[in-house]
């Protein structure tokens, strides 16, 4: 029996953690996981082997609490985005999909557990150790990749090798107050045969839709339910997850969306930041400026000297509405169906013109009716995603 002891559990005071298997298909090649590094580990993983498996493409997550804050697959960056995300070298395009990935939602990645599909290069090893993050898992470490991540933290970076050949058990169990649960693994890999359904007037999927739906959905699998996911040229750019209310995750994901588009506004990218400000300080002045509701007055002359060399002019509610309102093909994947139609008008408001969710609601037909009004191609998989 293969066993890592692990530093503890869920929260320090419990201890005696650890994991075992006739063989574990993993290696802990540096730094010590706790029980939540490798629940988002073994999550991840998933994720991103299923999208590599499903579009041919590599494939990056960015996990935090056993949910994606952002996944993707290799797709360019035009230069907005490059801008956005930071980025001034050539990346490989492992690396892009990292980039991608960890720019989806980049405060909730502060203290990710990263997951790659293929394995890790040099290239995709520098963009992880410029970020906040606790470990990373992948198929296998190129020698510089390895020396680079080795260094990270001060030595304490948590990097995990898993067996790409390891296919696990069709049955899993799991244990809650002593009980046993036990059931069939959810080993469905999604891909563009689920949606050939559509039930819309509309009928067509452009290329670019089919793979940001299955980005989408693959996401979706693998995010706490309830969930739904907003994606855009092949990653996700807004994850609702663990709402106990469909439309309030349909909401929170639109938001996460609308702010990931906002930030490629010419005023957010044209901010003049300071030289020497970290990237993480930039992303909490991005969102500080993106809120209406600011924590921090960032127009006070304090703040403008603090964050800014030059003026900062505000970016108003009607520039976001005008601006926003251009966009219309992003993706939308829902891990079960839309009991109502109001999630269909929220999407629609965020650009939303293409969806997939499982169907089987009595008012099907209303969500329907709701997606021809608006123009929205919709197909029904007849796959739900719950995840728990």
């Amino acid at each position: 029996m293969d066993t890592i002891k692990l530093k503890y559990g869920c929260n320090p005071h419990q201890k005696n953690a650890q994991i075992y298997c006739d063989k574990l298909p993993i290696k802990v090649l540096n730094g010590n996981p706790g029980y939540i590094n490798l629940m988002d580990a073994l999550n991840s993983y998933q994720l991103v082997r299923e999208l590599d498996i499903s579009l041919n493409l590599p494939a990056a997550a960015s996990f935090k609490h056993v949910s994606p804050a952002g996944a993707a697959v290799y797709y360019p960056l035009n230069d907005d985005e490059k801008k956005m995300y930071f980025v001034k070298d050539e990346l490989s395009e492992l690396a892009v999909a990292y980039t991608r990935s960890r720019g989806a939602d980049r405060l909730s990645s502060f203290g990710d557990f990263v997951a790659l599909s293929r394995e890790c290069d040099e290239s995709t090893a520098r963009c992880i150790n410029k970020e906040v993050s606790d470990g990373v898992i992948a198929p296998s470490y190129s020698e510089k990749a390895l020396e680079i991540l080795k260094k990270k933290r001060k030595g304490s970076y948590t990097v995990i090798q898993i067996d790409k050949e390891y296919i696990a058990p069709k049955n899993e169990k799991r244990e809650i107050f002593g009980i046993t649960f036990e059931m069939d693994r959810n080993d469905v890999i999604f891909d563009k045969s689920y949606l050939e359904n559509i039930v819309t007037e509309k009928k067509e999927f452009p290329k670019s839709a089919i793979i940001d739906l299955i980005v989408a959905t693959i996401a979706v699998k693998y995010t706490q339910s309830n969930s739904v996911c907003y994606s855009y040229r092949g990653q996700t750019i807004g994850v609702g997850a663990g709402g106990q209310s469909r439309i309030h995750c349909t909401r929170l994901a639109a938001e996460k969306s609308d702010r990931w588009l906002l930030r490629m506004h010419p005023k957010v990218l044209n901010l003049p930041f300071k030289e020497k400000l970290s990237r993480n300080t930039k992303d909490n002045v991005i969102e500080q400026y993106l809120n209406e509701k600011r924590e921090i007055d960032l127009f006070n002359e304090e703040t403008l000297n603090l964050y800014f060399d030059g003026k900062v002019e505000v970016l108003s509610e009607k520039e976001k509405e005008e601006y926003l309102k251009n966009i219309n093909s992003i993706c939308l994947s829902s891990d079960a169906f839309f009991p109502f139609e109001d999630n269909i008008y929220r999407a629609k408001r965020s650009g939303v013109n293409y969806i997939v969710q499982p169907g089987g609601s009595i008012r099907d037909e209303e969500v329907i009716k709701a997606c021809n009004d608006l123009g929205i191609v919709m197909a029904f998989s007849n796959l739900r995603l719950f995840h728990h």
